[in-house]
């Protein structure tokens, strides 16, 4: 029986740290500041910083790759915060509007990262695949935007379309 007793209570001493409250519950509430992750807005621009070092050093195949890696980060984000977004609607405001605000940031990264490998794969000559990530930006972004409208122009230097979008209040031809 007090071999019995002894395990119990080698084990209660083990899982003892699991169980305690942690610090923040005792007290006032303090605010958390974020671990350093591989998975942020940071890291989108990172990669996206990455690639244009591996484009402009001539390294095309890597370049893509980070661009790629920089785009499905964006998207899997993207889901996230709107997810966040939504699960909070309604019950605190702050919430709601810091992952909105998240969120647009991270679609201005996903647009960068796609006319970064628009133009990658236009300087390789592949326009095929470079339409469907400008129609993208124009798509998300619309042609009221800075990026949008830089997406539809390389549409038209691409022969997509023909007729050329000049933004109310801007200069040139349309």
């Amino acid at each position: 029986m007090a071999r019995i007793c002894g395990s119990s209570l080698a084990l209660l001493t083990l899982a003892l740290p699991l169980t305690t409250p942690p610090l923040l519950a005792q007290g006032a509430t303090q605010t958390v500041q974020p671990a350093s992750s591989d998975f942020d807005i940071a890291a989108v621009k990172s990669l996206l910083s990455r690639g244009d070092a591996a484009v402009a050093s001539g390294n095309l195949a890597e370049g893509r790759r980070l661009y790629d890696l920089a785009r499905d980060a964006s998207r899997r984000l993207l889901g996230f915060y709107r997810d966040i977004s939504g699960s909070f609607r309604g019950l605190d405001a702050r919430i709601p509007r810091e992952m909105d605000d998240k969120g647009r940031e991270t679609l201005t990264l996903l647009a960068e990262a796609n006319l970064r490998l628009a133009a990658l794969f236009r300087r390789q000559s592949q326009p095929e695949v470079a339409i469907p990530l400008l129609v993208e930006v124009v798509k998300t972004m619309t042609p009221t935007n800075e990026l949008g409208r830089r997406a539809y122009q390389q549409l038209v230097e691409l022969g997509f379309v023909a007729t050329p979008y000049t933004a109310p209040g801007s200069t040139g031809g349309g």
